[in-house]
């Protein structure tokens, strides 16, 4: 069979009707721990079932969680952050010692209190104490290895989350206030210390210094002061139908056991994951990883995580991955995916484009990244011009996109498992 012809009969079977009527589908408010999930929850067991899967193949998961992460540890940060930044800003004026001495106070409480974020699904003192404890449920189902009696098999996670909700604002928008809290906070330190030194330049300069640090710590200021005061009023809604975020990433999901429950792998096991309470803090993919951590191994482990996948009327409606994070040094996404991304790209002639991110994106990938498994993003940037509000809606997905993102994880699969190498039991 010819590659062309080969290509046809994939893109026959990766159906765009059927990816968008699961779009449809799932496209209504479910807000983790609200009605509008356990319904999302019963539609995924459902879908599996049409798929194929069998009743005692398809496991809910059940957990518990704490809104205080998601919800108020923000809030305390972002008011501390405006505290510690307007006692700042008057360290030169006002009662220097004992703004000096405050400041060092609520730095000690400030990193006391983020060391929440290293593991926010462990309900301590303050998620038990100050925020709202959530029941939700993760769904998800296994093709096991064909040759898993000869080899002790890997594992590849392909997931999406079932959950939604909308904001008081746009996703888009909450990102640039992010990015504008970090940047302009990373200017105003750096302004201060250059400050410092240049008092020790001749008068000249240090005349010319003066007036231009005082001018970029003052706009500095303003805009970090800004962009957490409206950060503060972002309020978590249930609105949305989340068409886009992330009935796209689940119809992907869905579509591809579809493939795998008559095409399994000779040497990895699919796990194929719908999450829940993405939205509240990552919260379903942080306590699968907790219950099955010590089944998954380093070096043998993959997750393919698909999040807000096209964006019908964009012009940059297309397939992306996310390539690298961080501000520096830049940290890699694992290198082996990216490498079989490009491969397939190629070998599907599909264009995918890669892109880095510095701050505002927080996905299921997330725990993945934290525990060392390797682990990429699937999404549409251009999507965030409409998720988390009531625009998210099934006329905004592209089911082509959706095929293509289907087709070319389909390839990354396959390609992991030809080249699978590992020891024979």
């Amino acid at each position: 069979m010819s590659q062309s012809q080969s290509n046809r009969r994939e893109i026959k079977f990766f159906d765009q009707n059927r990816l968008f009527n699961h779009i449809k589908r799932f496209s209504f408010p479910r807000l983790a721990g609200t009605n509008g999930e356990q319904k999302a929850v019963n539609l995924t067991i459902q879908s599996f079932k049409e798929l194929g899967f069998k009743e005692n193949q398809i496991i809910e998961e059940n957990f518990r969680f704490s809104t205080f992460y998601s919800v108020i540890l923000i809030k305390i940060i972002i008011v501390m952050n405006i505290i510690m930044i307007s006692l700042l800003f008057l360290i030169k004026y006002i009662y220097p010692f004992l703004i000096f001495i405050t400041s060092i106070l609520l730095l000690i409480i400030f990193f006391s209190v983020i060391k929440v974020f290293k593991h926010p699904e462990l309900r301590g003192f303050w998620e038990r104490h100050f925020g709202k404890i959530i029941s939700a449920t993760n769904v998800y189902t296994k093709v096991p290895a064909i040759n898993s009696f000869k080899v002790d098999p890997g594992d590849i996670i392909i997931s999406a989350h079932l959950d939604s909700k909308s904001q008081s604002f746009k996703t888009i928008w909450r990102v640039i206030l992010f990015r504008t809290w970090l940047f302009s906070e990373i200017l105003l330190i750096l302004s201060y210390i250059a400050l410092i030194i240049d008092l020790h330049s001749d008068f000249e300069s240090f005349i010319i210094g003066i007036l231009t640090f005082e001018v970029v710590i003052v706009v500095s200021t303003a805009l970090v002061i800004s962009s957490n005061f409206i950060l503060l009023f972002l309020n978590l809604t249930n609105k949305s139908s989340g068409a886009l975020d992330n009935a796209s990433g689940m119809a992907i999901v869905f579509e591809l056991s579809r493939y795998f429950i008559e095409n399994p792998l000779n040497n990895f096991t699919l796990w194929f994951c719908q999450f829940s309470a993405e939205e509240i803090g990552t919260m379903g993919s942080r306590n699968f990883v907790d219950t099955h951590e010590s089944y998954f191994k380093k070096g043998q482990t993959f997750q393919i995580n698909f999040d807000m996948v096209s964006a019908s009327d964009n012009k940059r409606n297309i397939l992306e991955f996310i390539k690298s994070y961080g501000i520096f040094p830049r940290k890699k996404i694992s290198p082996i995916l990216h490498k079989y991304i490009q491969e397939s790209s190629e070998l599907e002639n599909i264009n995918v484009d890669k892109f880095h991110v510095s701050v505002g994106a927080h996905t299921d990938s997330i725990p993945f990244h934290l525990r060392k498994f390797d682990s990429v993003d699937f999404t549409t940037r251009a999507a965030a011009k409409y998720t988390h509000s009531t625009e998210d809606t099934p006329d905004k997905v592209d089911p082509l996109i959706l095929s293509q993102a289907t087709r070319i994880a389909r390839r990354v699969i396959l390609l992991l498992d030809n080249e699978f190498n590992f020891q024979k039991i």
